[in-house]
């Protein structure tokens, strides 16, 4: 390849690369690529919430891997005991 040729790549790259860091976005972090909400990763984000709220007491390793299962189906709500509940351990003292 000339040297010519290699500079005006290595000139694109730089251009292109440019061009995507300094273009703004908005993201929506509950819709997936194709329109729809993102359910698992609602799912999965409501396990890590409820794992700071509760610390010890709340099985988030668990409740992930049922958000993975359900594919995101059934999604936990920290203020809501009934879809909580099969991840909440009593921690004995």
């Amino acid at each position: 390849m000339a040297k010519s040729s290699k500079l005006a790549v290595i000139v694109a790259v730089v251009i292109l690369s440019l061009m995507l860091t300094t273009t703004q976005t908005e993201a929506n972090p509950a819709l997936d690529l194709m329109g729809g909400f993102d359910f698992l990763g609602v799912c999965i984000r409501n396990c890590a919430q409820c794992k700071k709220m509760f610390g010890n007491y709340f099985e988030g390793e668990r409740c992930a891997e049922a958000c993975v299962k359900f594919k995101g189906k059934i999604i936990p709500d920290c203020e809501d005991i009934a879809s909580i509940a099969p991840f909440l351990n009593k921690i004995e003292a």
